[in-house]
């Protein structure tokens, strides 16, 4: 490969302390993709975040839309509501500027 690329530029003239590091830097990251590094076993523990637990709430909006809020966080109803409401006016205005067009 390293005699190919050298191939691509007649008149060039390699140089063997580069080959030679080129060729070291290619076995060193082959040697590191055959031996990965060891994973502890206790690794990601006690952080907090095993398992976080999602949150799903269903909502119909006016004229038969449908949305799904989905976060890690608890959906309280008034945070469902005022995200129904937004949403229903966005639909809303851009249904009013398609009719304009």
């Amino acid at each position: 490969m390293i005699a190919a690329a050298g191939a691509l530029r007649p008149g060039f003239r390699r140089s063997p302390a580069r080959v030679r590091s080129t060729r070291e830097a290619m076995l060193r990251e082959y040697a590191r993709a055959q031996n990965p590094q060891a994973v502890r076993e206790d690794a990601g523990s006690g952080d907090g975040l095993d398992e976080p637990e999602i949150h799903r709430e269903e909502i119909e909006l006016p004229d038969g839309g449908h949305l799904v809020l989905t976060d890690i966080e608890a959906i309280t109803p008034e945070r469902a509501e005022k995200t129904a409401a937004h949403i229903a006016r966005i639909l809303q205005s851009s249904e009013e500027r398609d009719r304009q067009s």
